[in-house]
């Protein structure tokens, strides 16, 4: 469908690589190190993960091939329209996922599709609902699965997805980090 361009995942992250994957597309994994994934404070909570995707492209965007299409990602988890980002540790962790526990949030990924000449960027939205989780389960997990590089402390596709998640509505793979049926409509009509 895609066949005048090669394809670039622009993510480190193996969830993203095995979604992308999952389309059936030829594709290869490039990573810039320590790109700058600020945003301005009075941004949006809804647009801050596509700015922070565009921010991205852009970086990558000064060293590709004229044949080459890049996808850049970026995740974020909100909760009553406060951003939860990574955990830094153990106790930060432990404090997301009780503030998660009993209540719904929005996990939102912003995408940019780039080429030298074209770039689209979207956002898909899911609401995630936990049951409440006991101090055990949180400790559990967290000890277990170590979630400090994932947005709000979680993995639904993990443990805590398993047991924890009562409610879900829109797409599971946008919560594990890439909406792909939107990645695959929007490389359709690229």
């Amino acid at each position: 469908m895609i066949t005048s361009y090669k394809v670039v995942l622009a993510s480190n992250s193996p969830r993203r690589k095995e979604l992308l994957a999952g389309i059936d597309i030829d594709f290869e994994v490039r990573i810039i190190q320590d790109i700058d994934e600020s945003y301005p404070a009075d941004l949006p909570t809804k647009d801050i993960a596509e700015y922070i995707s565009r921010k991205k492209a852009a970086v990558y965007q000064e060293r590709m091939a004229d044949d080459e299409l890049i996808i850049t990602a970026d995740t974020i988890v909100v909760l009553d329209n406060e951003v939860m980002g990574k955990p830094h540790d153990e106790a930060d962790a432990s404090r997301m996922l009780h503030e998660l526990s009993g209540r719904s949030h929005q996990v939102i990924t912003g995408v940019t599709l780039t080429t030298t000449t074209r770039q689209k960027s979207f956002s898909v939205e899911t609401d995630v609902t936990f049951k409440t989780l006991s101090d055990e389960e949180i400790d559990y997990y967290v000890q277990h699965y170590k979630p400090f590089d994932k947005a709000g402390a979680y993995g639904i596709q993990e443990w805590i997805g398993h047991i924890g998640v009562t409610g879900l509505q829109g797409s599971y793979f946008n919560v594990m980090g890439l909406p792909v049926q939107r990645i695959y409509e929007a490389l359709r009509q690229f």
